[in-house]
């Protein structure tokens, strides 16, 4: 049977720099180090969020990195979007959410066959003091995230302990609850149940209204909650 559950929360930052900051000032934590991603040009810090919601669980800050070489793509997760980038100078903004499964080409069939593009199954890997890090997910050619970003990026790691959450030490910040919000026509929780994701609550407004995450979470500040626009 597929295990399929949030793997992270993606907040994108104009900088890992301003990311930190936003971090400390909004959560009360440091976020711990994460790596550089040289297929994309990006780079990231990580911070655990594991809970009864969402077990071994992270979030990752990321922004451009500054020092890459140019890459001949559009980065992931919509950061070489004017519209994003023009909002990250204001703030950090939740952005994206990524769901682990141990069956990502079915996962992807899945969604095509209800008309839902996630992207082709890419290879992707990074440097860690441990070794090389490898996983597989999707991404869109375009970097252009789907449903505003509630269409969740896929990811398979060749073992579930090769996940970061599994490895990242508790810091006082707790997933408290996942919600869609979304329009009553919406085809996502349709997607979400299709793939065996149940982790997240969906919640009907106005039909015209576009889609949208709402992240709670408990912190050493107190209850705080992200919207993803």
């Amino acid at each position: 049977m597929n295990s399929t559950t949030l793997d992270h929360l993606v907040i994108a930052a104009s900088s890992l720099a301003q990311g930190v900051q936003w971090c400390e000032a909004t959560l009360g934590i440091t976020p711990g180090p994460g790596g550089v991603h040289t297929k994309m040009g990006t780079h990231n810090r990580l911070f655990s969020i594991s809970g009864d919601k969402a077990p071994c669980a992270y979030a990752e800050i990321i922004a451009i990195d500054p020092n890459a070489p140019p890459i001949q793509r559009r980065r992931w997760f919509g950061l070489d979007e004017p519209a994003l980038q023009a909002a990250l100078l204001q703030r950090p903004q939740l952005v994206h959410a990524v769901v682990r499964t141990r069956q990502l080409d079915a996962d992807v069939a899945t969604w095509k066959s209800l008309g839902l593009d996630p992207g082709p199954a890419e290879a992707m890997s990074r440097a860690t003091p441990t070794g090389e890090l490898h996983w597989r997910l999707t991404v869109r050619d375009s970097g252009q995230l789907a449903a505003g970003g509630c269409l969740p990026t896929l990811i398979e790691w060749p073992d579930l302990a090769a996940s970061p959450g599994w490895r990242i030490a508790p810091d006082g910040v707790q997933l408290l609850d996942l919600a869609l919000l979304a329009p009553p026509d919406s085809p996502l929780p349709a997607a979400y149940e299709a793939i065996g994701w149940r982790g997240v609550d969906v919640v009907t407004h106005q039909a015209d209204a576009p889609h949208c995450w709402q992240a709670t979470f408990s912190t050493p500040l107190g209850v705080v909650s992200l919207r993803s626009y």
